[in-house]
C-alpha cells in the first residue's frame, strides 16, 4: 500500500473485493473458511489454544466482522490501524505442535498465508455460488486486490496468489500438509452444534442449517478428508438452493444485512 493516501478507500466502490464481500450470502463464505482452515494442523492448533471462540462464539464472529468491514470499506489509514492492531496479537501469541510438541509463533507466514487463501476463495465461492456473476478477469483483479488485505497481517504480497491459477496451484501444494486431527473434528462439530446459549432468538433455528450449508460448499476433496463427502449430487443440489437464497436475499435494500448482522452479533 506504498503511496496510498491515507484517506482513500482501501476498496473503491468499483472494486471486485467490494462487489464479492457486499454479496448477502457471502458470511457463508466466512463459515466454510472456518471448516476449511481447520484441516491444516498448526492452524487449528493455533485456534485452539489461543482463541476464546468457543465460550464468546458471537463476540468472535463480531470481531471479525468489524475487522472486515474496516479492511473493505474503511480508508487506507483505518484499515492499516486494523492491521496494526491483528499483528500485534499475533506477535504475542505462540502454539505448539500437538503431535511433535514444537513451539511455534502464530504469525508465521505459512500459517497467516494459509488463513489468508482460505479466506479470501471463501467469500469468492460464496458471492459466485449465490449469483454474483463475475469474468474470468474480474476474478484474478479480485484475487489481486486481495493482496493488499495480506499485506496488513505481515505477508510480503508477493508470496500470495494472486489469480485463480495459482490459488489452485497453492492449494495442490499444501494439500499434502491437510489432514484431520482431534482439534478440526472439534472444531467442525462445534460450529455445527455450538455449546454456548445463543443470545438472539432468530440465531438458534438456523445456526446449524446455514453451518450445514457452508460445509457442503467445501471442495470434495476437503469434504472426503473429514470422511463426510455426501452424495454425488451434492454440489448440483447445493448449487441450485444457494443461487435460490441469493435471490430471495438480494432483494433486500441497501444496508439491510449489515443491520441485521449488527442486530445478531452485536446486542445493546
Amino acid at each position: 500500500m506504498t503511496g496510498w493516501a491515507p484517506d482513500e478507500p482501501m476498496y473503491g466502490p468499483d472494486s471486485v473485493t467490494r462487489q464479492v464481500i457486499k454479496e448477502p450470502v457471502s458470511a457463508l463464505g466466512g463459515f466454510r473458511a472456518l471448516f476449511l482452515q481447520a484441516l491444516h494442523p498448526r492452524a487449528v492448533a493455533a485456534v485452539a489454544q489461543n482463541s476464546s471462540y468457543r465460550e464468546q462464539p458471537l463476540q468472535r464472529l463480531a470481531a471479525v466482522r468489524r475487522y472486515l468491514q474496516a479492511t473493505t470499506e474503511g480508508t487506507v489509514a483505518e484499515a492499516q490501524a486494523a492491521g496494526e492492531r491483528l499483528r500485534a496479537v499475533h506477535a504475542a501469541l505462540t502454539a505448539y505442535d500437538p503431535a511433535t510438541g514444537e513451539e511455534y509463533r502464530v504469525d508465521s507466514p505459512d500459517l497467516l498465508r494459509w488463513v489468508h487463501v482460505v479466506e479470501v476463495e471463501s467469500y469468492l465461492d460464496a458471492a459466485v455460488r449465490t449469483g454474483l456473476r463475475l469474468s474470468p478477469r474480474q476474478v484474478d483483479d479480485y484475487y489481486a486486490e486481495q493482496t493488499a488485505r495480506a499485506a496488513l497481517v505481515g505477508l510480503d504480497p508477493d508470496t500470495v496468489p494472486d489469480s485463480a491459477q495459482r490459488v489452485a496451484e497453492y492449494y495442490e501444494r499444501v494439500r499434502a500438509d491437510l489432514h484431520v486431527t482431534k482439534e478440526a473434528i472439534g472444531t467442525a462439530v462445534y460450529l455445527v452444534v455450538p455449546r454456548v446459549q445463543l443470545p438472539q432468538g432468530l440465531l438458534a433455528p438456523v445456526w446449524a442449517p446455514v453451518a450445514l450449508a457452508a460445509y457442503a460448499m467445501l471442495p470434495v476433496w476437503a469434504r472426503a478428508l473429514y470422511g463426510l463427502s455426501g452424495p454425488p449430487a451434492t454440489d448440483q443440489v447445493l448449487d441450485r438452493a444457494l443461487r435460490l437464497a441469493g435471490t430471495l436475499l438480494g432483494g433486500a435494500p441497501t444496508g439491510a444485512w449489515d443491520a441485521l448482522a449488527r442486530f445478531l452479533l452485536e446486542p445493546s
